[in-house]
């Protein structure tokens, strides 16, 4: 019996057993193509994903810099303006924090985009003051996007973002950090005014970061 039983328990599991991983979801609108792929020896429907589409901006140094276009990168990107020292100021401030927390991971890079038409790269250098660490890390603070910022942030990031229709000079946006994924996907949301978001957010970065390692090795580890 000792000797029989690890060999029974072993062909038991590969028969019968299976891998279950944590795994965050995908928001946005999803359809099924009608094909089947194939994972780790299972077959599953291949399901069509809400994704984002890439987009140039320029950094606080004038410099071109784009977000989401690189493939093997884990993004966090929130909506501000430097007028405003409220919810913007806060989110800035959590940023920093990330960024200090991940500064050497190269696979996680941090966005702060303004919605601002009129933000120039002196407005944001000025906003920046207080964060004398920004360039030491993977952490991006960007304006003038290549595209309709306000259409971008509610079709494809889906959270809000419009001109206040009681102030042209003011904005109305979510005050979500979004996480999203190595493929474009949306995979979560936190809301900076609710305690304890910022270090979810942390934990669920961790977490997507074992989930691209296990579903993309080869490709990661080239980079």
């Amino acid at each position: 019996m000792v000797l029989l039983l690890p060999g029974f328990l072993y062909i038991a599991v590969n028969k019968f057993g299976s891998n279950e991983y944590i795994s965050l979801p995908v928001y946005g609108e999803k359809k099924l193509s009608g094909e089947m792929k194939r994972n780790w020896g299972r077959e599953y429907p291949d399901t069509i994903f809400h994704t984002l589409n890439a987009v140039d901006f320029y950094n606080y140094n004038g410099e071109i810099c784009s977000f989401l276009k690189a493939d093997t990168v884990i993004s966090v990107a929130h909506l501000f303006y430097t007028k405003d020292q409220a919810f913007s100021r806060l989110m800035l401030d959590h940023m920093g924090a990330l960024a200090d927390r991940f500064k050497a991971n190269e696979h996680v890079r941090l966005f702060s985009i303004s919605v601002d038409p009129q933000e120039s790269e002196q407005t944001l250098q000025a906003f920046l003051k207080p964060y004398k660490h920004i360039a030491s890390t993977n952490w991006e603070v960007v304006y003038g996007a290549s595209t309709d910022i306000f259409a971008y942030a509610r079709e494809e990031l889906l959270i809000d973002a419009m001109v206040n229709p009681a102030d042209s000079t003011s904005y109305i946006i979510g005050n979500q950090l979004v996480l999203l994924d190595s493929k474009k996907r949306l995979r979560g949301f936190y809301d900076v005014s609710l305690k304890g978001e910022v270090d979810r957010l942390e934990d669920e970065i961790k977490l997507l970061m074992v989930e691209e390692v296990r579903n993309r090795p080869l490709k990661i580890e080239k980079q």
